[in-house]
């Protein structure tokens, strides 16, 4: 399959064109509106510091059931000790970045580069994107931010400094999604430790067909509480 070139008009191929990689499309900017459109289309930017701006709808997905999870016994014995606060929508930027310096195996450098933070902060300030935020003794030590549309988020990244801080964060973001009956939460690419979560792999077609259905609900836009 070609990768298409993208220009000024804010504009995204069929995500079917996408290669075997699941690289889509080089090119285009980050604006709000081009995010958006991304985002509704199953597609979304994935690139390093020295890169132009690539778009990715991979095949197969990886999301995560709302209605499967249930956390294990050693999790809920951190929930229940109350040994973290949750905040939501307070520090989204500095997650950002804590997620930005956290370093991962086989991976050099980060994806989460200053552009991506300018844009998703843009998005944060707009009402779209979203973090929840895990603190100790007032220290933020863990958290994850994404993107929400319609009954969809779209899970970005998640750090920790300290143990099962970003598992508090992401039982969170769950018991949210599933106040606001959304219909899953979008892990994006294929990992292990996302997988160890609960997350499952579907279809690139399932999931653009899930994603559909999950649009026709309304977005709950604004920082959330």
């Amino acid at each position: 399959m070609p990768v298409y070139m993208l220009g000024e008009k804010i504009i995204f191929p069929d995500p079917n064109d996408a290669e075997e990689t699941g690289l889509l499309g080089i090119g285009g900017d980050l604006k709000p509106e081009r995010l958006l459109l991304a985002y509704k289309s199953g597609i979304f930017p994935w690139y390093s510091e020295d890169d132009p701006i690539l778009w990715f709808s991979p095949n197969p997905r990886l999301i995560f059931e709302l209605e499967d999870y249930k956390p294990g016994r050693t999790l809920r014995k951190v929930i229940n000790s109350e040994k973290y606060e949750v905040r939501i929508d307070t520090k989204f930027e500095e997650v950002m970045k804590s997620c930005a310096e956290i370093s991962r195996m086989h991976q050099s450098g980060t994806w989460i580069t200053g552009e991506m933070i300018a844009a998703y902060t843009r998005l944060y300030e707009l009402g779209y994107a979203h973090s929840f935020e895990t603190f100790y003794n007032d220290e933020l030590v863990g958290g994850l931010y994404g993107v929400s549309l319609g009954g969809a988020f779209f899970g970005e990244s998640m750090f920790h400094s300290k143990k099962d801080s970003s598992k508090v964060a992401f039982h969170h973001l769950v018991l949210k999604c599933r106040e606001y009956n959304f219909d899953f939460i979008d892990s994006q690419v294929p990992t292990e430790h996302m997988k160890q979560l609960g997350c499952v792999e579907i279809s690139r077609n399932l999931f653009l067909k899930r994603l559909k259905n999950a649009l026709l609900k309304d977005t709950v836009k604004g920082h959330w509480k």
